[in-house]
């Protein structure tokens, strides 16, 4: 199974200037328990805003640079390969029953897996509000079926956690 796991104003911005305009720690607690044990495939400027691998977790970076290295990271040179390369994986599927493979972003990347219809299953925050971001979600209507939906708030944002897949 393919899912992406995203975060997102209700415009569908992602990011402004390569890092996330808010900071919700629910959100990103939620992310950390959804993707430990997981392979995460992100494209290189994903990877360079988090700046090191994430722990417990099979980290896949796509990038066109032949020349990019490093520790704990497998490099990719497309999302197919990525994908293929997750779902061979054998180091942490001891978990993963399902082998559920994340798309962590960045927008590039979410919309190539979107347009190739390569993703099952849609795990979104989406805050309220427009934060002028520069990189967006791609339009995801066909994912119609709510598996879960919560209305929620931390500090002064308020968001919405939600599980959609294709009906």
């Amino acid at each position: 199974m393919i899912s992406i796991i995203a975060a997102m104003d209700e415009k569908r911005g992602v990011g402004k200037d390569n890092r996330i305009p808010w900071h919700i720690s629910e959100d990103l607690k939620r992310f950390k328990a959804i993707t430990t044990g997981h392979a995460i495939i992100m494209g290189r400027k994903t990877f360079d805003s988090l700046e090191k691998p994430l722990s417990n977790r099979y980290n896949i970076v796509i990038t066109r640079d032949e020349e990019f290295k490093f520790e704990g990271v497998s490099v990719c040179y497309s999302l197919e390969e990525a994908i293929q390369k997750a779902m061979q994986n054998t180091k942490y599927n001891i978990q993963d029953t399902e082998n559920e493979v994340f798309i962590i972003g960045g927008g590039q990347i979410f919309k190539e897996a979107m347009e190739k219809s390569l993703v099952n299953k849609l795990y979104l925050t989406i805050v309220k509000g427009d934060f002028d971001c520069d990189t967006f979600f791609p339009e995801y209507s066909e994912f119609d079926k709510i598996i879960s939906e919560q209305e929620r708030s931390e500090g002064k944002y308020k968001f919405k956690i939600v599980a959609l897949a294709t009906a």
